[in-house]
């Protein structure tokens, strides 16, 4: 809408914040379009863009009209939008929404609702045709961009190359991480030792796509309260929750996807009349929930063993995954040439855990670099030795340990530098 400004406008955004070191990716959505008069349904009074039969034309969630992916015309256009942004805004890519109803014929309809292709399948052939060409001009034109595919289903080699069989985007959504992460982390932490998989399922197929963990605004919106409501617990711990998981999310494989608000605790859900309740850092636990994702992003950017690797299986292993007991999660991720680990210990219950031992795979010393309990994020500031030596008493199915407290409610990264 043009009450947010011109074009010109826009470019002058992105090109702000460029000279920030801020990249922009937008929201591009060519899954479907809506039927107001002014745009582009029944555009001569005949089906120019859209299917003309409304069991492919029509989508019946959002009351909205859908492509004709088949069309030669439509193609172009589609096409030649998304090179647009990249070529005159300079946007840094595109984000897809929407890219499961464009795979499936049958998405959201019943027996009978949909026709199938010509094989007698459920897929949109015409459709993964179109997001495979588009993507293969996108990185042609633009090999610096990225191509980001919101897919919730479990087509396969969404973000492989086309050459590969794939659909060619650069990254996908982790839509089953997210979803099961949340549900585990709404748990009272009494009954997690019951969902534990939950947290490590994950891990199975994390690195059959290159993944972004996403924590959007669809969790956020529609009676689902805000990412802080959702914990268990009083005012502190529903914080402490929140902290412990953010580092989780951090440590674990994948590009990180944060809506706006998560990073200050805001308690009230998305409102798109409003804007973040910048009011809530006024207090102490507002900012010290703004202050741990601060360094999570800093640690990020300078610890490479965190985003080297984030889609290799040689970047991670688990040190313990199966202390369902205690609710205790610890992995490793590996930097490129070896040199660096991270460790990642994630104490998921309000039990503090005294003199706890965490395998490791190297002798030496170990630095804590972060700790979500810590006093300046507005955690309980509980003792946690900053150093720690390596002991050759094998643990974990590991050579070496090291002995920690475990603070209650927290993500502890330790990390280990190879001379």
């Amino acid at each position: 809408t043009s009450r947010f400004g011109s074009p010109d406008d826009f470019k002058f955004f992105v090109d702000t914040c460029h000279q920030n070191d801020i990249g922009v990716i937008i929201d591009w959505v060519p899954a479907h379009f809506p039927e107001d008069g002014h745009g582009l349904a029944r555009f001569d009074g005949s089906h120019v863009y859209e299917y003309a039969d409304p069991r492919r034309g029509w989508h019946p969630d959002w009351n909205s009209c859908i492509y004709d992916f088949g069309k030669d015309t439509v193609r172009q256009f589609l096409v030649a939008n998304a090179l647009y942004w990249l070529e005159h805004f300079h946007v840094d890519g595109l984000r897809v929404d929407a890219v499961a109803s464009m795979l499936y014929l049958d998405y959201s309809r019943e027996d009978g609702e949909w026709i199938p292709n010509v094989h007698g399948g459920n897929e949109n052939l015409e459709a993964i045709s179109l997001l495979k060409w588009m993507n293969e001009e996108v990185y042609r034109h633009f090999p610096h961009a990225m191509t980001i595919a919101e897919e919730s289903t479990s087509f396969p080699k969404v973000s492989r190359p086309v050459f590969d069989g794939g659909l060619g985007f650069g990254f996908k959504w982790n839509m089953g991480w997210m979803h099961d992460s949340l549900h585990y982390i709404s748990k009272d932490p009494a009954y997690r030792t019951y969902h534990h998989s939950e947290m490590t399922f994950s891990m199975v197929y994390a690195f059959d796509e290159n993944f972004v963990l996403p924590i959007s605004h669809d969790e956020v919106v529609h009676g689902k309260g805000s990412l802080i409501g959702k914990m268990p617990g009083d005012e502190w711990q529903q914080a402490a929750n929140h902290r412990c998981y953010a580092a989780f999310m951090y440590g674990h494989p994948g590009k990180k996807l944060n809506f706006m608000g998560n990073e200050i605790g805001q308690s009230s859900e998305w409102n798109h009349d409003a804007s973040v309740d910048w009011r809530l850092l006024d207090f102490d636990k507002h900012q010290g929930i703004q202050r741990l994702y601060r360094d999570l992003n800093h640690l990020y950017k300078a610890l490479p063993a965190l985003h080297q690797r984030d889609h290799e299986p040689a970047g991670f292993d688990w040190i313990d995954l199966h202390n369902h007991e205690q609710s205790v999660f610890s992995f490793v991720r590996h930097s490129l040439n070896g040199t660096q680990q991270v460790y990642v210990i994630s104490n998921m219950t309000p039990t503090p855990r005294e003199n706890f031992r965490i395998g490791v795979q190297q002798p030496g010393e170990y630095q804590l670099v972060l700790n979500t309990d810590d006093s300046v994020y507005w955690g309980s500031g509980a003792a946690t030795a900053k150093q720690c030596v390596a002991e050759p008493v094998p643990w974990n199915h590991q050579p070496y340990s090291i002995n920690l407290n475990l603070p209650p409610l927290a993500t502890l990264f330790i990390v280990f530098n190879k001379e």
